[in-house]
């Protein structure tokens, strides 16, 4: 996935011209836009994450007479279509979604998933507490402050909040005709004076941010950081689906999208028609501490 425009935000210090993610609310909500293509586009996420995420739940160890695992609730901060939703009901979980784009909820009602329709700052659990909260590639769009406090608030003593997303490598002869596409597309975007490809190390900056946020409430423990190393072959065409759903092309005119597309198909066809991608799922969880 591309890194200009950023879906996930500079983990640096903000330049004074661009707003903090959170409160970019047009981007934030204009995933929708496709939400099928999302749903089927967007890969998920690793296997060997969810089942350590789930692993770690307090309500994994409890066993019914006849000796079957069950499993507690979870809830999905920002679940959009319900990619990482899925995967933990698959895992047994029992899965309330919150996103604040009622196209994607209805995306993933379709798919058999519970989605409320709130910004997660704003959402009303009416007493409802959980054993885990997880944010899968949307953490960067809740207030770093009040969502984090708010997690504490809806956790069961020893629930886990877990944060995570992908970082995403795509070889320098398909990111640079991007954001070459891009600045010429969209001028005038503050995000032009981005590289076309940002290190790794930045996003485990990103990371230790959410955790710093996460001690500073006092309601957690010690907060861990996870990486998962994978890759993925794109065909040209698997490429270019995946890019209209991502972060500042969601909201590019017809024009200006096929201009962006365009460029990239064609860098595409001069590496064979398609690449692999080198990925990174990063994540940062912590449990909610025992009430003293």
């Amino acid at each position: 996935m591309p890194t200009l425009p950023r879906e996930q935000p500079e983990p640096s210090a903000p330049e004074p011209s661009l707003p903090e993610p959170h409160t970019a609310r047009r981007m934030a909500e204009s995933f929708g836009v496709d939400a099928q293509r999302y749903d089927h586009a967007r890969p998920g996420y690793p296997d060997a994450l969810v089942s350590r995420i789930v692993a770690g739940d307090p309500g994994t160890d409890v066993r019914d007479r006849q000796g079957a695992r069950h499993v507690r609730d979870v809830l999905d901060v920002g679940c959009g279509t319900g990619i990482a939703a899925r995967q933990f009901q698959a895992a047994g979980c029992t899965v309330l979604g919150v996103d604040p784009d009622p196209r994607m909820a209805d995306a993933a009602r379709a798919r058999g998933l519970r989605v409320e329709v709130a910004a997660f700052e704003a959402w009303q659990p009416d007493g409802r507490t959980f054993d885990a909260v997880v944010a899968a590639q949307s953490w960067h769009w809740v207030d770093p402050v009040a969502g984090t406090a708010k997690a504490a608030q809806l956790l069961r003593p020893g629930g886990r909040l877990a944060v995570f997303g992908h970082v995403y490598e795509p070889p320098a002869e398909v990111a640079e005709p991007f954001a070459a596409a891009y600045r010429r597309a969209v001028p005038d975007s503050p995000f032009n004076n981005q590289a076309a490809r940002r290190p790794l190390d930045l996003y485990h900056a990103m990371y230790a941010k959410f955790a710093d946020r996460i001690r500073e409430t006092g309601q957690f423990d010690e907060p861990e950081q996870w990486r998962f190393d994978w890759e993925r072959y794109y065909s040209r065409d698997q490429w270019l689906d995946l890019l209209p759903t991502t972060g500042g092309l969601t909201q590019l005119s017809p024009g200006q999208l096929a201009e962006v597309l365009d460029a990239v198909g064609s860098a595409i066809d001069t590496l064979g028609g398609g690449f692999t991608l080198n990925s990174t799922t990063l994540a940062v969880t912590a449990m909610r501490a025992a009430a003293p």
